[in-house]
């Protein structure tokens, strides 16, 4: 039986203090599981958004997606989880990632390091953070017994990582340019996705419980005229073809019945159970939500 879906919505824009608990306020109106913010230099700080978003919501879990490990010091992030899950009331779900956008270590005068260094130094962050916080002597003390970890990667390091030692395991779906130094990103064919999540399901084979799945949707549309919808991403990816595009995992566009159909479809041959979508996309998917609910 497929696990139960439940969806989050990424909050990309900061916004004065009442602004931002009215947009809390409002996702937990449309129904969405988890508010979720990222970890990107220009955008909303993670854990006060988070808290901030605690205090004007009452039923949404609340995550980092994801934190980029190489800004953490284990340490220091150990105290800042632990603080937000308390003044949170358990709410928080920990998401972590490498990070993929040189350009921001350069802004911070952080060493971003190579793929292989930055692979390593999150699996430290995991190792150190879940020591710290299992010890009953470390304060302060989170509220749940154990925070629900989130990683999220492609490469076959990652996986291995996210399947040894993550409750969610995310999926970008994106693999970063060769050579960008501001994270630009081209998508994954379902093909190249399927290979993916074969290949994590390899690694998870021997797991107690299996991991939640988690996609990240980057486009969200209705529409009954594909091409216009999508012609912002072509122009970013003239590789691609309009039906190529259509046919991506983390692009949602046609009707609604289409896009639910498309949502179901995908949990069917991937496992994806939990959807993230972007701010930009909260109301429009608000209908999916209401259509999915309860599956």
């Amino acid at each position: 039986m497929p696990r139960p879906f439940r969806f989050g919505v990424n909050l990309l824009n900061s916004a004065p203090a009442e602004e931002w608990r009215a947009k809390c306020r409002r996702a937990e109106e449309l129904g969405y599981d988890v508010i979720l913010v990222p970890d990107h230099l220009g955008w909303v700080a993670p854990f006060p958004a988070l808290v901030a978003a605690a205090g004007a919501t009452e039923r949404p879990r609340l995550g980092t997606f994801v934190l980029n490990a190489g800004f953490w010091n284990p340490a220091l992030l150990a105290r800042e989880v632990a603080t937000t899950d308390a003044l949170t009331g358990g709410r928080l779900e920990l998401g972590l990632g490498t990070g993929y956008v040189q350009a921001e270590h350069d802004t911070a005068g952080l060493p971003y390091g190579s793929p292989r260094e930055r692979v390593d130094h999150l699996e430290r962050t995991v190792t150190e953070v879940e020591r710290l916080l299992g010890s009953a002597d470390h304060q302060p003390r989170p509220a749940q017994p154990r925070v629900p970890l989130l990683v999220g990667g492609n490469g076959d390091r990652m996986l291995r990582l996210t399947a040894e030692r993550a409750d969610i395991a995310a999926f970008t779906a994106g693999r970063v340019v060769a050579g960008s130094t501001t994270g630009r990103m081209t998508p994954l064919t379902p093909e190249e996705l399927d290979e993916r999540v074969a290949r994590y399901r390899e690694f998870a084979a021997g797991r107690a419980e299996p991991a939640e799945l988690n996609l990240l949707v980057q486009m969200v549309a209705f529409t009954d005229d594909p091409e216009a919808a999508l012609r912002p991403l072509l122009d970013r990816q003239p590789q691609l073809a309009v039906e190529q595009a259509l046919a991506l995992p983390i692009v949602l566009v046609g009707s609604l019945k289409e896009i639910v159909a498309r949502v179901r479809a995908q949990r069917e041959r991937y496992g994806f159970s939990y959807l993230t979508v972007l701010e930009p996309y909260m109301e429009d998917f608000a209908a999916v939500i209401e259509e999915l609910r309860g599956e």
